[in-house]
């Protein structure tokens, strides 16, 4: 029902879908006499469009949350297994195409492949199902495994869970899956900007990681003050931020993540993450 409920709001939580309902409502108003308040729903979706597309206001959102976690830093001590969630691969295209598409999150793809090589020990689990809600579902984990099997990894070291279809699920189904024990170091990758929900959604799961982002989007902090040259790519960054935003502000009202938004010590045993 949660997955369900959350693909409905999730519609409503993209700033471009506000500006078309506005304009849509508009029309009709003026259509069928109401002048005013059509007059005022097509200069609100104008205006909108034209502040969500343009201004930095979808850089400062993403920065806020991409920011929150700094890159991982290797301390000497190699992890026990590397935890990469889905939403980087085009599973639908892949399994039409016959080949493996990657989406603008390909960085976690990359980051796998890399973190495998670097740490040779280490497990890897890629987690991801699929998020699709009308058309016949197509899970991500097995294009993952071809591609750990294609680049050499061994299987024996490959874990895939292919059930999951949000952040959450991911974290509850990864938690059961490995039964971590008391002492051992997982690292979980992911994008920047979605880094802040998954983390409190391991923490919610008692499962507790250290971040891994990737997938920046930005420069940083030198972007919140620099307005976007093309309308689409403001407001596709704009789009990705606040669907991020409400998807927090979900996890934290329904008990689904450890805090509104989750710092990188982890203030229940003071872990780094």
């Amino acid at each position: 029902m949660f997955f369900v409920l959350s693909k409905v709001l999730g519609w409503l939580a993209y700033p471009s879908n506000w500006i078309a309902v506005l304009g849509v409502a508009g029309t009709i108003m003026l259509f069928v006499g109401w002048r005013r308040g059509g007059l005022r729903c097509l200069l609100s979706g104008v205006g909108c469009l034209l502040l969500f597309g343009y201004t930095p206001l979808g850089n400062v959102l993403l920065l806020t949350l991409s920011e929150r976690f700094p890159a991982w830093q290797f301390d000497g001590r190699s992890p026990d297994g590397i935890i990469v969630l889905g939403g980087s691969i085009e599973s639908g295209v892949s399994n039409a195409r016959g080949t493996i598409e990657l989406d603008a999150s390909a960085e976690r793809i990359v980051a796998m492949l890399e973190l495998a090589r670097r740490f040779p020990n280490a497990r890897i689990v890629f987690s991801g199902g699929s998020a699709n809600l009308l058309e016949r579902p197509v899970a991500e984990a097995p294009f993952a495994g071809q591609l750990l099997r294609d680049f050499g990894v061994d299987r024996d070291r490959v874990l895939l869970e292919d059930k999951s279809r949000t952040t959450f699920e991911n974290a509850r189904a990864v938690r059961d899956l490995l039964m971590p024990q008391v002492g051992e170091r997982w690292l979980l990758v992911t994008s920047a900007f979605h880094m802040p929900r998954a983390i409190g959604a391991f923490r919610a799961v008692g499962f507790d990681v250290e971040a891994y982002p990737v997938d920046w989007r930005t420069r940083g902090w030198i972007d919140a003050g620099q307005p976007f040259g093309k309308l689409s790519a403001g407001l596709a960054r704009t789009d990705v931020a606040v669907h991020e935003w409400a998807g927090l502000l979900g996890y934290w009202m329904s008990g689904r993540s450890s805090a509104l938004l989750p710092s990188p010590r982890n203030k229940t045993n003071g872990a780094q993450s």
